[in-house]
């Protein structure tokens, strides 16, 4: 069956665009203009990844991106922004609020394919896993379902994020450098920048430390990345 992806996108040249190459690659892609309503139509939709512009006539992208993250079923759906807002303050505003990628316009149609099949790959690789738990200190990851629990309480994450936390957990008490990092965690997308790894840390201490500017779990290595606490 071929995969379903979102493109939120009001300009209909570009959208039509996208669609073509998609669909010439083997998924089912739908057009959806970025008005008000948007969010239920694409619940309604359930795709398996959402290709999202910023500038949209309704909410814009940050705020959907925003409320998809907020939970529900499409909370772990990867998101990828592709918008002609290229500042670096907008692409890692767009990591921050939970999308998974970011690419800016002008765009090559054959990047974006490959893009989209690399996340694709990576929720595929994360949907077969056999069922089994990790647990360390008030932990408790189900690599099955992709869920992870702290003090019992499940936190929420985007797929990125359980696969950086899953990554720190199976490595307790190792630095890594960002380099490494992106390596093990972000594998063949070489497009990925040092620059993603922080932000994404960044959230994820939001979600799992008290206080995300003196973490206990998630340390930096000064001058050179990050190590897991067992704390």
């Amino acid at each position: 069956m071929s995969r379903r992806i979102a493109v939120v996108e009001d300009e209909a040249e570009l959208a039509t665009l996208i669609e073509y190459n998609l669909t010439r690659s083997g998924f089912q892609p739908k057009i959806f203009g970025g008005e008000d309503g948007t969010i239920a139509a694409l619940e309604k939709f359930q795709p398996d990844l959402i290709i999202l512009d910023v500038m949209l006539p309704g909410h814009d992208g940050f705020e959907l991106c925003r409320r998809i993250r907020a939970g529900g079923q499409m909370t772990r759906v990867p998101v990828v922004f592709l918008t002609a807002r290229s500042d670096e303050v907008d692409r890692v505003l767009g990591l921050e609020i939970g999308g998974d990628d970011y690419i800016t316009k002008p765009f090559s149609p054959r990047e974006l394919v490959a893009r989209v099949k690399a996340h694709l790959r990576r929720s595929e690789g994360e949907a077969v896993q056999e069922s089994s738990e990790i647990r360390l200190g008030p932990f408790r990851l189900d690599q099955a379902a992709r869920r992870v629990y702290q003090n019992g309480n499940e936190v929420e994450l985007t797929s990125t994020e359980f696969k950086l936390l899953e990554f720190f957990i199976t490595h307790p008490g190792h630095a890594f450098s960002r380099e490494q990092l992106l390596r093990h965690v972000w594998g063949e997308q070489h497009f990925v920048t040092p620059r993603t790894v922080d932000v994404h840390v960044r959230r994820l201490r939001e979600q799992i430390e008290v206080k995300p500017d003196e973490p206990v779990f998630l340390a930096t290595v000064r001058g050179f990345g990050y190590r897991f606490e067992t704390a």
